[in-house]
């Protein structure tokens, strides 16, 4: 018999007809530091969380690249507190400006009265000096 031979009975094919009929086998796990993988998809694996404990591989930074950060943030922190401290001082200094004025301001106002008032009494001497009393005046 041969293979094209159409009077020859159907051979068994190696799939199954139905995907039910499909052995499932266990799936090796992933390698991981402590043999097994987490199913869940959303776990983080743990790490080291001092440097020295870490491998080379995840160590990529050396010390230099580090201190070089380190004093990059340092300068911007500088730079932040230099502009912050502009900033408070120029308010510091408006407050003082506006408060002189206020101080200024009540000062010729007080000057005032006391230029009225004494107005007033040097033209009452004035008055009682010409003779004229209280009761002529009025």
């Amino acid at each position: 018999m041969s293979a094209q031979d159409p009077s020859s009975p159907p051979q068994a094919s190696p799939e199954p007809a139905f995907p039910s009929e499909v052995s499932t086998s266990a799936l090796p796990l992933a390698p991981s530091s402590t043999g097994r993988v987490s199913g869940k998809s959303w776990k983080h694996q743990k790490s080291a969380t001092v440097r020295t404990m870490l491998p080379d591989g995840v160590k990529s930074k050396s010390w230099d690249d580090r201190m070089q950060k380190a004093q990059k943030e340092k300068a911007i922190k500088k730079l932040q507190a230099e502009l912050s401290e502009e900033k408070r001082a120029e308010k510091e200094r408006r407050k003082q400006i506006t408060l002189e004025r206020k101080k200024a301001a009540e000062e010729r106002r007080r000057l005032e009265e006391d230029k009225a008032k004494m107005g007033a009494r040097k033209a009452a001497r004035l008055r009682r000096k010409a003779g004229r009393t209280k009761k002529i005046n009025h």
